[in-house]
C-alpha cells in the first residue's frame, strides 16, 4: 500500500534545493551540480522505493527519514569525494554502493523498531565503512596510488559541519543556560539536508541535560529534589528550578536529546550509591512491584520511551537489559518516588 501523503519527488526536489545553498563556495559549477544532482536521483530513487513497499509498510515519518538520512549522507560524501583529488570516473560506483548500504541499512534498523539514535548511529558506522571499503578498492586495482587513497579516506564534510555547529552553539551557551531559554536543535526528520544525522549536543550540552534533570525532578518528591538540587552549583540548582516552573518543559525537549542527556549524565546528578551493580538495581526496581501489579506499573510507565519500560519489565523478570548503571538508576529512582 502506498504511503499516503508521501510526495517523494517533491521532498527529494526540496531537498535537493537546499543543498545548493550548502555545498561549498569554492566548488566549480560541475563540482555543484554532481553534489545536487547524486542527492536529487538517490533520494528520489529511495522515496520511490519506500512509496511502491508492499512488505515493510513503513509510515510517512519512517519513509520521510529513511529519504532523509540517504540525501543527507548522499550530500557529505559527495563533497567528500570532490575533495579527495579522485577522478570523477569513479564517484558515481562509490556513491550508488553507499546509497545502496544506507537504504538496506536503514530498512532494516528501522523494521525491528532500534531507537532513533542507535538507528543513526548504526548507518553512519556502515557508510564509513563503505567509503574506505571502495576507496581502498580503487588502491587494490592500480586505479589511485597510497597518497591519494590516505587523502581520499582523510575526508569528512560530516565532521567539518559538526564541528562548525558546535563552535557556534559554545558562544551561544552561557546565555541560554542563564535565561533557562532551550535551544532547539535541527531536526533531521524534518526535511533539512546537509546538517549532521546525529547532531552533537555541543555547547548546548549543559543546558539540555539541566532541562533534562527538570523533567526527572518534576516527577519526584520534593524533598528529594531539595536535597539534590543543595549539592548543585547556585547557578545551575536555579537554572534547573526555571526549567521545573515550565509547564510545557516536556514539549520543548526533544526525547532523543533527553535519552542522550540520560546517557551522557556521570556527574551532574549526584548519588548516594557508589556502587551501582545490576543486581542491586534489579533489587530495587523488583521491591517496587510490591506495591504495584503489572497494569499499574505499566500505568505508571505510559509516558515514558520503549526502552525505559523494556528495561524495567525486564528487571522484574530478574535480568539486566545493558544500559549505563547510573542511566539505570536513574529509571529505578523514578520508578520507586511513584510509588
Amino acid at each position: 500500500m502506498a504511503i499516503q501523503g508521501f510526495d517523494y519527488k517533491g521532498f527529494a526536489q526540496n531537498l535537493a534545493q537546499q543543498a545548493l545553498e550548502l555545498i561549498p563556495k569554492d566548488f566549480n559549477d560541475n563540482q555543484k551540480n554532481y553534489v545536487a544532482n547524486t542527492l536529487l536521483n538517490f533520494a528520489t530513487i529511495a522515496g520511490q522505493a519506500l512509496y511502491d513497499d508492499t512488505q515493510l509498510n513503513f509510515n510517512l515519518d519512517q519513509a520521510v527519514m529513511i529519504t532523509q538520512i540517504i540525501a543527507e549522507w548522499s550530500f557529505h560524501k559527495s563533497v567528500d569525494l570532490i575533495r579527495s583529488g579522485i577522478p570523477q570516473q569513479y564517484w558515481d560506483p562509490i556513491m550508488q554502493k553507499i546509497a545502496f548500504t544506507i537504504f538496506e541499512v536503514a530498512k532494516n534498523a528501522y523494521h525491528q523498531g532500534l531507537p532513533q539514535d542507535q538507528c543513526l548511529q548504526l548507518i553512519e558506522h556502515h557508510v564509513k565503512k563503505t567509503y574506505l571499503d571502495c576507496i581502498a578498492e580503487l588502491k587494490d586495482k592500480n586505479l589511485i596510488d597510497e597518497g591519494l587513497m590516505e587523502q581520499a579516506a582523510s575526508q569528512s564534510n560530516i565532521d567539518a559541519m559538526m564541528q562548525q555547529q558546535a563552535q557556534a552553539e559554545q558562544q551561544a551557551q552561557q546565555a541560554q543556560a542563564q535565561t533557562g531559554e532551550i535551544p532547539q536543535p535541527q531536526q533531521s526528520a524534518g526535511g533539512q539536508v546537509g546538517a549532521p544525522v546525529q547532531e552533537p549536543l555541543g555547547g548546548d550540552a549543559k543546558v539540555f541535560k539541566l532541562a533534562t534533570l527538570a523533567l526527572l525532578f518534576k516527577k519526584m518528591k520534593q524533598e528529594k529534589v531539595q536535597t539534590i538540587l543543595n549539592k548543585f552549583n547556585p547557578d545551575d540548582a536555579n537554572s534547573v528550578i526555571k526549567f521545573m516552573g515550565m509547564p510545557d518543559l516536556g514539549e520543548k525537549v526533544d526525547p532523543a536529546i533527553t535519552m542522550r542527556c540520560l546517557e551522557e549524565i556521570k556527574t551532574s546528578l549526584p548519588s548516594a550509591h557508589q556502587d551501582l551493580t545490576p543486581s542491586k538495581i534489579i533489587n530495587k526496581i523488583q521491591n517496587v512491584s510490591q506495591y504495584f501489579d503489572k497494569s499499574q506499573l505499566e500505568q505508571v510507565l505510559r509516558s515514558e520511551r520503549v526502552k525505559v519500560k523494556r528495561f524495567v519489565f525486564t528487571a522484574l523478570e530478574g535480568e539486566y537489559l545493558e544500559m549505563p548503571p547510573k542511566v539505570a538508576n536513574i529509571i529505578a529512582t523514578h520508578i520507586e518516588d511513584s510509588v
